[in-house]
Protein backbone atom coordinates (compact mmCIF):
# COMPACT_ATOMS: atom_id res chain seq x y z
CA UNK A 1 0.00 0.00 0.00
CA UNK A 2 1.33 3.45 -0.95
CA UNK A 3 0.20 6.87 0.28
CA UNK A 4 0.35 8.32 -3.26
CA UNK A 5 -2.20 5.76 -4.49
CA UNK A 6 -4.59 6.64 -1.67
CA UNK A 7 -4.19 10.37 -2.37
CA UNK A 8 -5.01 9.72 -6.02
CA UNK A 9 -7.98 7.52 -5.13
CA UNK A 10 -9.50 10.23 -2.95
CA UNK A 11 -8.62 12.96 -5.47
CA UNK A 12 -10.61 11.06 -8.09
CA UNK A 13 -13.63 10.68 -5.82
CA UNK A 14 -13.02 7.14 -4.60
CA UNK A 15 -13.98 5.76 -1.19
CA UNK A 16 -11.11 4.68 1.05
CA UNK A 17 -11.44 1.52 3.13
CA UNK A 18 -10.93 1.35 6.90
CA UNK A 19 -7.64 -0.47 6.29
CA UNK A 20 -6.43 2.26 3.93
CA UNK A 21 -7.36 5.06 6.34
CA UNK A 22 -5.64 3.26 9.24
CA UNK A 23 -2.54 2.95 7.04
CA UNK A 24 -2.58 6.72 6.44
CA UNK A 25 -3.12 7.64 10.08
CA UNK A 26 -0.58 5.18 11.49
CA UNK A 27 1.97 6.05 8.81
CA UNK A 28 1.61 9.76 9.48
CA UNK A 29 1.93 9.29 13.26
CA UNK A 30 5.01 7.08 12.83
CA UNK A 31 6.66 9.55 10.45
CA UNK A 32 6.58 7.18 7.47
CA UNK A 33 4.15 9.44 5.58
CA UNK A 34 5.50 13.01 5.26
CA UNK A 35 3.57 16.23 5.81
CA UNK A 36 3.39 17.00 2.10
CA UNK A 37 1.58 13.74 1.30
CA UNK A 38 -0.82 14.04 4.25
CA UNK A 39 -1.63 17.65 3.32
CA UNK A 40 -2.32 16.55 -0.27
CA UNK A 41 -4.71 13.91 1.05
CA UNK A 42 -6.42 16.47 3.35
CA UNK A 43 -6.91 18.83 0.41
CA UNK A 44 -8.41 15.97 -1.63
CA UNK A 45 -10.83 15.33 1.26
CA UNK A 46 -11.69 19.04 1.42
CA UNK A 47 -12.80 18.98 -2.22
CA UNK A 48 -14.18 15.43 -2.50
CA UNK A 49 -15.62 14.87 0.97
CA UNK A 50 -15.96 11.52 2.75
CA UNK A 51 -18.77 9.01 3.14
CA UNK A 52 -20.14 8.35 6.66
CA UNK A 53 -18.32 4.99 6.67
CA UNK A 54 -15.02 6.67 5.71
CA UNK A 55 -15.43 9.37 8.34
CA UNK A 56 -16.18 6.78 11.03
CA UNK A 57 -13.16 4.69 10.00
CA UNK A 58 -10.89 7.76 10.09
CA UNK A 59 -12.27 8.66 13.53
CA UNK A 60 -11.59 5.20 14.93
CA UNK A 61 -8.08 5.18 13.47
CA UNK A 62 -7.35 8.50 15.19
CA UNK A 63 -8.98 7.38 18.45
CA UNK A 64 -6.83 4.22 18.39
CA UNK A 65 -3.62 6.21 17.84
CA UNK A 66 -3.18 6.88 21.57
CA UNK A 67 -4.62 6.13 25.00
CA UNK A 68 -8.06 4.56 25.34
CA UNK A 69 -9.93 5.40 28.54
CA UNK A 70 -11.79 2.39 29.90
CA UNK A 71 -14.84 3.52 31.88
CA UNK A 72 -16.20 -0.02 32.31
CA UNK A 73 -15.49 -0.01 36.09
CA UNK A 74 -18.05 2.80 36.46
CA UNK A 75 -21.61 1.56 36.96
CA UNK A 76 -24.35 2.84 34.65
CA UNK A 77 -24.47 4.48 31.22
CA UNK A 78 -21.69 7.06 30.97
CA UNK A 79 -22.83 10.08 28.92
CA UNK A 80 -20.39 12.75 27.76
CA UNK A 81 -21.17 16.28 26.59
CA UNK A 82 -19.10 18.30 24.14
CA UNK A 83 -19.44 21.89 22.95
CA UNK A 84 -17.87 23.05 19.71
CA UNK A 85 -16.83 26.21 21.57
CA UNK A 86 -18.24 29.64 22.17
CA UNK A 87 -18.07 32.78 24.28
CA UNK A 88 -19.38 32.65 27.83
CA UNK A 89 -20.05 28.92 27.49
CA UNK A 90 -19.89 27.57 31.02
CA UNK A 91 -22.48 24.82 30.50
CA UNK A 92 -20.30 21.92 31.73
CA UNK A 93 -20.02 23.53 35.17
CA UNK A 94 -23.82 23.39 35.44
CA UNK A 95 -24.76 20.32 33.42
CA UNK A 96 -22.26 17.91 35.01
CA UNK A 97 -23.59 18.20 38.60
CA UNK A 98 -27.17 18.63 37.37
CA UNK A 99 -27.14 15.38 35.38
CA UNK A 100 -25.14 13.52 38.03
CA UNK A 101 -27.75 14.53 40.63
CA UNK A 102 -30.36 12.32 38.89
CA UNK A 103 -28.10 9.28 38.71
CA UNK A 104 -26.43 9.59 35.30
CA UNK A 105 -22.66 9.25 35.86
CA UNK A 106 -20.50 11.99 34.31
CA UNK A 107 -16.85 11.03 33.81
CA UNK A 108 -15.54 13.92 31.77
CA UNK A 109 -12.24 15.00 30.29
CA UNK A 110 -12.10 18.67 29.32
CA UNK A 111 -9.57 21.02 27.80
CA UNK A 112 -8.07 24.43 28.36
CA UNK A 113 -9.02 27.56 26.45
CA UNK A 114 -7.18 28.88 23.42
CA UNK A 115 -7.99 32.12 21.60
CA UNK A 116 -11.47 33.54 22.15
CA UNK A 117 -12.96 30.24 23.37
CA UNK A 118 -12.67 29.52 27.10
CA UNK A 119 -11.77 26.15 28.60
CA UNK A 120 -13.63 24.27 31.34
CA UNK A 121 -10.39 23.28 33.08
CA UNK A 122 -9.28 26.92 33.37
CA UNK A 123 -12.64 27.85 34.85
CA UNK A 124 -12.51 25.09 37.45
CA UNK A 125 -8.94 26.02 38.38
CA UNK A 126 -10.11 29.53 39.27
CA UNK A 127 -11.51 27.84 42.40
CA UNK A 128 -8.68 27.79 44.94
CA UNK A 129 -7.17 24.32 45.38
CA UNK A 130 -9.21 22.62 42.65
CA UNK A 131 -7.28 19.67 41.19
CA UNK A 132 -7.85 18.81 37.52
CA UNK A 133 -5.22 16.07 37.41
CA UNK A 134 -6.29 12.84 39.13
CA UNK A 135 -4.95 9.31 38.87
CA UNK A 136 -7.09 6.92 36.81
CA UNK A 137 -8.00 5.03 39.99
CA UNK A 138 -9.09 8.20 41.82
CA UNK A 139 -11.04 9.41 38.76
CA UNK A 140 -13.01 6.15 38.48
CA UNK A 141 -13.50 5.88 42.26
CA UNK A 142 -14.88 9.43 42.48
CA UNK A 143 -17.39 8.87 39.67
CA UNK A 144 -18.60 5.66 41.31
CA UNK A 145 -18.97 7.37 44.69
CA UNK A 146 -20.15 10.85 43.68
CA UNK A 147 -21.40 10.28 40.13
CA UNK A 148 -19.13 13.02 38.80
CA UNK A 149 -15.55 13.97 38.00
CA UNK A 150 -14.06 16.44 35.50
CA UNK A 151 -10.34 16.26 34.75
CA UNK A 152 -7.89 17.55 32.16
CA UNK A 153 -7.43 15.63 28.94
CA UNK A 154 -4.68 13.04 28.74
CA UNK A 155 -1.67 14.24 26.79
CA UNK A 156 -1.84 11.11 24.67
CA UNK A 157 -5.55 11.14 23.82
CA UNK A 158 -5.91 10.83 20.02
CA UNK A 159 -2.40 12.14 19.21
CA UNK A 160 -3.08 11.60 15.48
CA UNK A 161 -5.78 14.25 15.68
CA UNK A 162 -3.40 16.73 17.32
CA UNK A 163 -0.80 16.17 14.58
CA UNK A 164 -3.32 16.27 11.73
CA UNK A 165 -5.05 19.39 13.07
CA UNK A 166 -1.74 21.27 13.25
CA UNK A 167 -1.15 20.35 9.61
CA UNK A 168 -4.66 21.37 8.52
CA UNK A 169 -4.25 24.69 10.30
CA UNK A 170 -1.38 25.68 7.99
CA UNK A 171 -2.63 24.09 4.76
CA UNK A 172 -6.08 25.73 4.46
CA UNK A 173 -7.91 22.45 5.09
CA UNK A 174 -9.51 23.20 8.47
CA UNK A 175 -12.98 23.79 6.96
CA UNK A 176 -13.60 20.20 5.84
CA UNK A 177 -16.69 18.96 7.73
CA UNK A 178 -15.61 15.27 7.75
CA UNK A 179 -12.21 16.26 9.14
CA UNK A 180 -13.75 18.54 11.79
CA UNK A 181 -16.24 15.82 12.77
CA UNK A 182 -13.58 13.12 13.04
CA UNK A 183 -11.34 15.47 15.04
CA UNK A 184 -14.03 16.08 17.68
CA UNK A 185 -15.35 12.52 17.81
CA UNK A 186 -11.94 10.80 17.94
CA UNK A 187 -11.30 12.40 21.33
CA UNK A 188 -14.81 11.67 22.60
CA UNK A 189 -14.58 8.01 21.58
CA UNK A 190 -11.09 7.62 23.07
CA UNK A 191 -12.46 9.12 26.31
CA UNK A 192 -14.69 6.06 26.71
CA UNK A 193 -18.27 7.37 27.05
CA UNK A 194 -21.19 5.10 26.15
CA UNK A 195 -23.23 8.00 24.73
CA UNK A 196 -22.45 11.54 23.59
CA UNK A 197 -24.47 14.77 23.49
CA UNK A 198 -23.05 17.53 21.30
CA UNK A 199 -23.71 21.26 21.62
CA UNK A 200 -22.95 22.61 18.15
CA UNK A 201 -22.70 26.40 18.20
CA UNK A 202 -23.66 28.60 15.26
CA UNK A 203 -23.25 32.34 14.69
CA UNK A 204 -20.66 35.08 15.00
CA UNK A 205 -18.96 33.61 18.08
CA UNK A 206 -18.81 30.06 16.69
CA UNK A 207 -16.59 28.23 14.24
CA UNK A 208 -19.64 27.46 12.10
CA UNK A 209 -21.30 30.74 11.14
CA UNK A 210 -24.51 29.39 9.53
CA UNK A 211 -27.22 27.02 10.74
CA UNK A 212 -26.94 24.89 7.59
CA UNK A 213 -23.21 24.31 8.08
CA UNK A 214 -23.74 23.61 11.78
CA UNK A 215 -26.39 21.01 10.97
CA UNK A 216 -24.09 19.36 8.43
CA UNK A 217 -21.33 19.15 11.03
CA UNK A 218 -23.76 17.85 13.66
CA UNK A 219 -25.11 15.19 11.31
CA UNK A 220 -21.57 14.09 10.42
CA UNK A 221 -20.71 13.68 14.12
CA UNK A 222 -23.97 11.88 14.91
CA UNK A 223 -23.34 9.54 11.95
CA UNK A 224 -19.86 8.75 13.33
CA UNK A 225 -21.26 7.99 16.77
CA UNK A 226 -23.97 5.76 15.30
CA UNK A 227 -21.46 3.98 13.04
CA UNK A 228 -19.18 3.09 15.98
CA UNK A 229 -21.99 2.06 18.32
CA UNK A 230 -22.26 5.17 20.53
CA UNK A 231 -25.67 6.75 20.99
CA UNK A 232 -25.22 10.36 19.87
CA UNK A 233 -27.44 13.43 19.70
CA UNK A 234 -26.63 17.05 18.82
CA UNK A 235 -28.32 20.34 19.66
CA UNK A 236 -27.68 23.36 17.43
CA UNK A 237 -27.59 26.47 19.63
CA UNK A 238 -27.10 30.17 18.94
CA UNK A 239 -23.73 31.85 19.45
CA UNK A 240 -24.53 35.14 17.73
CA UNK A 241 -24.12 36.69 21.15
CA UNK A 242 -22.37 35.42 24.31
CA UNK A 243 -24.14 32.83 26.44
CA UNK A 244 -25.27 34.34 29.72
CA UNK A 245 -23.69 37.58 30.93
CA UNK A 246 -20.21 36.54 32.12
CA UNK A 247 -17.04 36.09 30.04
CA UNK A 248 -13.92 35.09 31.96
CA UNK A 249 -12.97 32.24 34.26
CA UNK A 250 -13.96 33.22 37.82
CA UNK A 251 -16.82 35.34 36.47
CA UNK A 252 -18.23 32.30 34.66
CA UNK A 253 -17.88 30.09 37.75
CA UNK A 254 -19.86 32.71 39.69
CA UNK A 255 -22.60 32.69 37.02
CA UNK A 256 -22.65 28.88 36.99
CA UNK A 257 -23.17 28.82 40.76
CA UNK A 258 -25.96 31.40 40.46
CA UNK A 259 -27.59 29.23 37.78
CA UNK A 260 -27.41 26.15 40.01
CA UNK A 261 -29.03 28.30 42.72
CA UNK A 262 -31.91 28.93 40.31
CA UNK A 263 -30.94 32.56 39.63
CA UNK A 264 -29.07 32.20 36.34
CA UNK A 265 -29.66 33.90 32.99
CA UNK A 266 -32.64 32.55 31.05
CA UNK A 267 -30.61 31.54 27.97
CA UNK A 268 -27.94 29.70 29.96
CA UNK A 269 -30.52 27.91 32.10
CA UNK A 270 -32.58 26.84 29.08
CA UNK A 271 -29.58 25.48 27.18
CA UNK A 272 -28.31 23.56 30.21
CA UNK A 273 -31.73 22.01 30.83
CA UNK A 274 -32.02 21.00 27.17
CA UNK A 275 -28.54 19.49 26.82
CA UNK A 276 -28.85 17.85 30.22
CA UNK A 277 -32.24 16.39 29.28
CA UNK A 278 -30.75 14.69 26.21
CA UNK A 279 -28.00 13.25 28.45
CA UNK A 280 -30.58 11.94 30.93
CA UNK A 281 -32.56 10.26 28.14
CA UNK A 282 -29.43 8.61 26.69
CA UNK A 283 -28.48 7.63 30.23
CA UNK A 284 -31.77 5.77 30.61
CA UNK A 285 -33.20 7.85 33.47
CA UNK A 286 -36.11 9.30 31.45
CA UNK A 287 -37.97 8.21 28.33
CA UNK A 288 -38.52 11.64 26.76
CA UNK A 289 -36.67 14.95 26.66
CA UNK A 290 -39.70 16.71 28.18
CA UNK A 291 -39.78 14.29 31.10
CA UNK A 292 -36.03 14.69 31.62
CA UNK A 293 -36.25 18.51 31.58
CA UNK A 294 -38.91 18.39 34.28
CA UNK A 295 -36.72 16.09 36.35
CA UNK A 296 -33.71 18.42 36.02
CA UNK A 297 -35.76 21.52 36.77
CA UNK A 298 -36.85 19.93 40.03
CA UNK A 299 -33.17 19.30 40.90
CA UNK A 300 -32.47 23.00 40.44
CA UNK A 301 -35.51 23.94 42.49
CA UNK A 302 -34.79 21.61 45.42
CA UNK A 303 -31.07 22.41 45.65
CA UNK A 304 -29.83 18.90 44.81
CA UNK A 305 -27.84 20.06 41.76
CA UNK A 306 -26.12 22.81 43.77
CA UNK A 307 -25.31 20.33 46.56
CA UNK A 308 -23.77 17.98 43.99
CA UNK A 309 -21.57 20.80 42.66
CA UNK A 310 -20.38 21.59 46.18
CA UNK A 311 -19.53 17.92 46.81
CA UNK A 312 -17.71 17.78 43.45
CA UNK A 313 -15.57 20.84 44.24
CA UNK A 314 -14.66 19.46 47.69
CA UNK A 315 -13.85 16.00 46.28
CA UNK A 316 -11.28 17.50 43.91
CA UNK A 317 -9.60 19.62 46.58
CA UNK A 318 -11.32 22.91 45.80
CA UNK A 319 -12.58 25.55 48.21
CA UNK A 320 -16.23 24.45 48.38
CA UNK A 321 -17.16 27.52 50.42
CA UNK A 322 -17.28 29.50 47.14
CA UNK A 323 -20.71 27.91 46.63
CA UNK A 324 -21.99 29.78 49.67
CA UNK A 325 -19.92 32.93 49.11
CA UNK A 326 -19.03 33.62 45.46
CA UNK A 327 -16.98 36.61 46.61
CA UNK A 328 -14.29 34.10 47.61
CA UNK A 329 -13.56 33.63 43.90
CA UNK A 330 -10.73 35.72 42.39
CA UNK A 331 -11.81 39.33 41.82
CA UNK A 332 -10.31 41.88 39.44
CA UNK A 333 -8.42 44.92 40.70
CA UNK A 334 -10.44 47.43 38.69
CA UNK A 335 -13.86 47.77 37.03
CA UNK A 336 -14.30 49.88 33.89
CA UNK A 337 -17.73 50.62 32.41
CA UNK A 338 -18.29 50.66 28.65
CA UNK A 339 -20.94 53.26 27.73
CA UNK A 340 -23.18 53.40 24.66
CA UNK A 341 -22.92 56.53 22.49
CA UNK A 342 -26.49 56.68 21.16
CA UNK A 343 -30.02 55.59 22.05
CA UNK A 344 -31.89 52.75 20.34
CA UNK A 345 -31.93 48.96 20.51
CA UNK A 346 -29.05 46.49 20.59
CA UNK A 347 -29.32 45.03 17.09
CA UNK A 348 -26.32 42.68 17.19
CA UNK A 349 -23.33 41.68 19.30
CA UNK A 350 -20.19 40.22 17.74
CA UNK A 351 -19.57 37.44 20.23
CA UNK A 352 -16.16 36.58 18.82
CA UNK A 353 -14.97 40.18 19.28
CA UNK A 354 -16.07 40.13 22.93
CA UNK A 355 -14.25 36.82 23.39
CA UNK A 356 -11.08 38.34 21.93
CA UNK A 357 -11.54 41.41 24.14
CA UNK A 358 -11.66 39.19 27.25
CA UNK A 359 -8.56 37.36 26.03
CA UNK A 360 -6.72 40.69 25.67
CA UNK A 361 -7.55 41.45 29.31
CA UNK A 362 -5.83 38.19 30.28
CA UNK A 363 -8.81 35.81 30.54
CA UNK A 364 -7.64 33.66 27.62
CA UNK A 365 -4.53 32.56 25.76
CA UNK A 366 -3.18 33.83 22.45
CA UNK A 367 -0.71 30.90 22.51
CA UNK A 368 -0.80 27.51 24.26
CA UNK A 369 1.91 28.48 26.75
CA UNK A 370 0.44 31.86 27.77
CA UNK A 371 -0.64 32.32 31.39
CA UNK A 372 -4.11 33.56 32.28
CA UNK A 373 -5.59 35.74 35.01
CA UNK A 374 -8.61 34.01 36.56
CA UNK A 375 -10.09 37.26 37.88
CA UNK A 376 -10.41 39.30 34.67
CA UNK A 377 -13.08 39.32 31.99
CA UNK A 378 -16.26 41.07 30.90
CA UNK A 379 -19.74 41.26 32.38
CA UNK A 380 -22.39 42.10 29.80
CA UNK A 381 -25.17 44.46 30.85
CA UNK A 382 -27.06 44.68 27.53
CA UNK A 383 -27.95 41.91 25.08
CA UNK A 384 -29.61 41.78 21.66
CA UNK A 385 -33.10 43.34 21.72
CA UNK A 386 -32.50 45.45 24.84
CA UNK A 387 -33.29 49.18 24.61
CA UNK A 388 -30.56 51.66 25.51
CA UNK A 389 -30.35 55.37 26.22
CA UNK A 390 -27.29 57.48 25.56
CA UNK A 391 -24.70 56.84 28.28
CA UNK A 392 -26.12 53.49 29.41
CA UNK A 393 -23.59 50.83 30.40
CA UNK A 394 -23.17 48.12 27.75
CA UNK A 395 -20.65 46.04 29.65
CA UNK A 396 -18.20 46.16 32.56
CA UNK A 397 -14.53 45.28 32.11
CA UNK A 398 -12.92 43.43 35.01
CA UNK A 399 -9.25 44.37 34.62
CA UNK A 400 -5.83 44.14 36.20
CA UNK A 401 -4.52 47.28 37.88
CA UNK A 402 -3.41 49.91 35.37
CA UNK A 403 -3.74 47.49 32.45
CA UNK A 404 -2.38 49.10 29.28
CA UNK A 405 -4.77 46.99 27.16
CA UNK A 406 -7.89 48.64 28.60
CA UNK A 407 -8.22 51.37 25.95
CA UNK A 408 -7.95 48.84 23.11
CA UNK A 409 -10.47 46.57 24.82
CA UNK A 410 -12.89 49.46 25.43
CA UNK A 411 -12.91 50.22 21.70
CA UNK A 412 -13.25 46.57 20.78
CA UNK A 413 -16.27 46.11 23.06
CA UNK A 414 -17.95 49.27 21.73
CA UNK A 415 -17.39 48.09 18.16
CA UNK A 416 -18.81 44.65 18.98
CA UNK A 417 -22.20 46.25 19.72
CA UNK A 418 -24.49 47.44 16.92
CA UNK A 419 -27.27 49.88 17.88
CA UNK A 420 -30.32 50.44 15.64
CA UNK A 421 -33.49 52.55 15.79
CA UNK A 422 -35.77 49.52 15.47
CA UNK A 423 -35.93 46.53 17.77
CA UNK A 424 -34.52 43.46 15.95
CA UNK A 425 -36.41 40.22 15.45
CA UNK A 426 -35.72 37.77 18.26
CA UNK A 427 -33.28 35.01 17.30
CA UNK A 428 -34.05 31.73 19.04
CA UNK A 429 -31.45 30.13 21.31
CA UNK A 430 -32.27 26.56 20.28
CA UNK A 431 -32.34 26.02 16.53
CA UNK A 432 -32.47 22.28 15.84
CA UNK A 433 -31.80 18.77 17.13
CA UNK A 434 -29.87 16.19 15.12
CA UNK A 435 -30.14 12.46 15.85
CA UNK A 436 -29.60 9.25 13.92
CA UNK A 437 -33.13 9.75 12.55
CA UNK A 438 -32.23 13.13 11.03
CA UNK A 439 -32.63 16.84 11.76
CA UNK A 440 -35.61 18.44 13.48
CA UNK A 441 -35.89 22.24 13.63
CA UNK A 442 -37.37 23.88 16.72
Amino acid sequence: MRAVDLIQKKRDGGELTAKELTFLVDGYCDGDIPDYQMSAWAMAVLFRGMTPAETAALTLAMANSGDQVDLAPIAGVKVDKHSTGGVGDKTTLIIAPLVASVGVPVAKMSGRGLGHTGGTIDKLESIAGFQTELTREKFLEQVNELGLSVIGQSGNLAPADKKLYALRDVTATVESIPLIASSVMSKKIAAGADAIVLDVKTGSGAFMKTVDDSEKLAQAMVDIGTEVGRQTAAVISDMDQPLGFAIGNALEVREAIETLQGNGPADLTELCLTLGAHMVVLGGKASTVAEAKGLLQSQLDNGEALAKFKQFVAAQGGDASVVDDVNRLPQAAELVEVKVASAGYIAAIDAEELGIAAMLLGAGRATKDASIDYSVGITIRKKVGDSVSEGDTLAVLHTRAQDSAVEEVLNKVREAYAVAAEKPEERPLLLSVVTAEGTKRY
